[in-house]
């Protein structure tokens, strides 16, 4: 489920006036195959209109929709998964109320979540914030690369690290293990997308 390189945040306050829609179409040329939609502020309205035609562009697509925090939003638009985080819904409780063909991710920061997150039945975790971030309120201080490093060799999930990577740093987060890297700001607030992705790939490889 993260057999890919780049995977996309949406944030629409980050977007240089463009809609979650322009973005994704963008991101959707650039060629990537993952993207979570993630909108805090919303109205539940707003949101699952948005996610219904995202869902309709990445089903054509053949681009895995992830939604961010609203379980019943991801129900009802058929999203491939859904991510919380460690103060939403537990994994049980979101486990009881998917499509069994969805996916769970789930965001932790210590060693000690991605052990749980593995006892739990998480289908991948995030890992971070790595450096960092502006872009989540209530985010925690950075883990820093010796988490990244510590799930890599420990920890039998998939995983994706977030949290303040730049073009400028991502070459070490791959270094330090991660094939698979989220970045929000990064691509969403670059005046050409899929350039912007295509510098970041050519850092990856």
């Amino acid at each position: 489920m993260l057999n890919t390189d780049i995977y996309a945040i949406t944030a629409e306050e980050y977007s240089l006036g463009r809609s979650n829609i322009e973005v994704v179409q963008q991101l959707i040329n650039a060629g990537v195959k993952i993207i979570q939609y993630r909108e805090k502020e919303k109205k539940k309205l707003y949101k699952y209109e948005e996610c219904k035609e995202i869902r309709r562009m990445t089903r054509e697509a053949g681009v895995t929709f992830i939604v961010n925090d609203d379980v019943d939003i991801a129900m009802a638009v058929d999203a491939d998964g859904v991510h919380i985080g460690q103060d939403d819904l537990p994994i049980e409780e979101v486990r009881q109320l998917i499509d069994k063909e969805m996916f769970i991710g789930l965001s932790t920061h210590s060693p000690e979540q991605a052990k749980d997150a593995v006892r739990r039945g998480a289908d991948y975790i995030g890992v971070g914030p790595i450096y960092a971030t502006n872009t989540k309120k209530d985010v925690c201080d950075p883990v820093g690369l010796e988490y990244l490093e510590y799930v890599a060799k420990n920890i039998n999930l998939p995983f994706v690290a977030i949290g303040g990577i730049k073009e400028n740093n991502i070459a070490e987060v791959k270094q330090k293990g991660a094939s698979c890297v989220s970045m929000i700001t990064e691509i969403v607030g670059s005046e050409d997308i899929p350039k912007r992705v295509k510098a970041l790939r050519e850092k990856l490889a």
